[in-house]
């Protein structure tokens, strides 16, 4: 078997495993609606006090809104596997080490495959219900076909650099031996920096420009602004330059520190 076909195969295993917990992701898909659909009210209440305030269409907002809601499981910071970790603080990395396989490109498959498989289980019908939602409540359409095709290419992209940090994490674990402190942080500073819980242009300009340069904000932020057409032009080529800078970057750096910690490994035991 070739070096992709692993891998591939990796994928496809663990994404089918995945898809096997329909009632969890049925109790998922009903938060995560009436959650967005609340947030939705929120905002509406402050748009007709003053529309000309915010720096956002409000149905540029919806569809961010619903995007959000649709892949969180795709994007969230707080997604870790408690197996990973275990390897780690546990010394099970050792079985994982017999394997003729690249860890970090192992671990980075597998992280991959859970994520796509919580979320086709979840984003079609919360989609679904967004469209036939009326206005103003609804989500709308992309303005044009290669905006939608920009906005996969980015989905995607988004995917591996999400990936990627959680990858940092668990490199970073081989150090420090315990999870819990990492993950708190790296948890709390994604979401707020990536526009999990407020998008980006509602934060103060001088906020806004310097988070948009981190690599949060290539996640949810750049994709989603993208289909609901609240940036265009350059503003597109710079975030897809820097989404494409940052994901390369922490690709290659996560592989570094897996390389160096495995090296200086000590696993005790019989």
């Amino acid at each position: 078997m070739n070096f992709a076909a692993k891998y591939v195969s990796i994928f496809r295993i663990r994404f089918v495993n995945g898809l096997q917990y329909r009632l969890a992701a049925l109790a998922g898909l009903s938060t995560q609606f009436f959650w967005g659909f609340m947030e939705i009210l929120l905002f509406r209440a402050f748009y007709k006090a003053d529309p000309a305030a915010f720096p956002m269409e409000f149905s540029a907002l919806v569809s961010y809104i619903w995007l959000q809601q649709a892949f969180l499981t795709l994007y969230t910071s707080w997604t870790f596997e408690n197996e990973i970790f275990d390897a780690i603080t546990g010394g099970n990395v050792a079985y994982e080490l017999c394997r003729p396989m690249n860890l970090y490109v192992f671990w980075f498959t597998r992280s991959m495959a859970n994520r796509v498989a919580k979320a086709v289980l979840r984003c079609l019908p919360v989609l679904i219900i967004a469209f036939l939602l009326p206005e103003p409540f609804g989500m709308s359409l992309p303005v044009s076909l290669p905006v939608f095709l920009l906005f996969l290419i980015t989905m995607f992209l988004a995917l591996l650099l999400t990936v990627s940090m959680t990858m940092m994490i668990y490199g970073l674990t081989f150090y420090t031996m315990s999870p819990l402190g990492l993950r708190t942080v790296f948890s709390s500073l994604a979401e707020f920096c990536s526009g999990a819980l407020v998008p980006l242009p509602f934060l103060p300009d001088g906020v806004q420009k310097v988070l948009e340069i981190l690599p949060f904000a290539s996640v949810q932020n750049l994709p989603f602004r993208i289909y609901s057409g609240d940036i265009a032009g350059m503003e597109i080529v710079w975030g897809v330059a820097l989404q494409v800078f940052w994901t390369a970057g922490l690709i290659a750096l996560g592989a570094l520190i897996f390389r160096n910690a495995l090296q200086r490994a000590v696993v005790q035991g019989g």
